[in-house]
């Protein structure tokens, strides 16, 4: 992997755990909509909708590691048991559902997209929507993260996922500081002082947002390290 640095300018971020005891509010979203909506594309559309619920057009990537695989799993029991598949479910199973549901809900038709990159998803997304950004600064990008862990019949999954919601705002011109990451290939002693390592990338990313706190995810030999910095990009 290749050293890499780049900076986010974060306008807004928010996010979500999916097994919260209590359920996002989608009052934007039609009731016929949400009654079709699995508990990630709910917690999905709710991080995104804070981010973004006063921007008239905002492009959109979202991102995760599974996507809508327990939806996946039941279509494909319910093939094995030989009953007919919902085109709806089947409609709704695609990694890039969300942004299509977003977009409509909005009346937005601004340019979207879908990133997984197994257990890395989370950093390299942040790293997507940054080229993206930086490619055009006139309208913001908004990254979405989902995630929740696969189903046991698929066995033992390295480096899982504990399933949550978080999304990003990337825009200059609104702000509240600037999240530095990077990313290398290069293994360092886990003592590093001033940086607290996690499990996953998503707990680390949280961590440095809430806590303004260097933090620090490794897998193998790839190493993702993020920091806060206030005030505007």
């Amino acid at each position: 992997m290749p050293n890499l640095q780049w900076t986010v300018p974060v306008a807004r971020w928010s996010s979500w755990p999916v097994n919260a005891a209590k359920a996002p509010d989608l009052g934007f979203i039609e009731p016929i909509v949400r009654r079709r909506l699995s508990g990630l594309s709910r917690v999905a559309l709710k991080v995104a909708h804070d981010c973004a619920a006063d921007r008239e057009a905002v492009r959109v990537l979202f991102a995760s590691r599974h996507g809508e695989l327990r939806r996946t799993t039941d279509i494909l029991h319910a093939m094995t048991a030989g009953e007919p598949v919902s085109p709806t479910s089947f409609s709704l199973s695609v990694l890039n559902a969300m942004t299509g549901l977003f977009g409509i809900a909005r009346g937005d038709r601004s340019a979207a997209g879908a990133v997984s990159a197994g257990a890395a998803t989370l950093g390299y997304a942040l790293l997507e929507a940054h080229a993206q950004y930086a490619a055009d600064p006139s309208a913001p990008v908004l990254m979405v993260y989902a995630d929740e862990p696969a189903d046991a019949v698929y066995g033992k999954v390295e480096d899982e996922v504990k399933g949550g919601a978080l999304a990003v705002l990337l825009d200059a011109s609104t702000a509240i500081g600037r999240l530095e990451c990077s990313t290398s290939g290069e293994s360092r002693c886990a003592g590093d002082p001033g940086t607290v390592a996690f499990a996953t990338q998503s707990e680390a990313l949280l961590q440095c947002l809430e806590g303004r706190a260097a933090s620090r995810w490794q897998s193998g030999s790839a190493r993702w390290e993020w920091n806060w910095h206030d005030g505007e990009a």
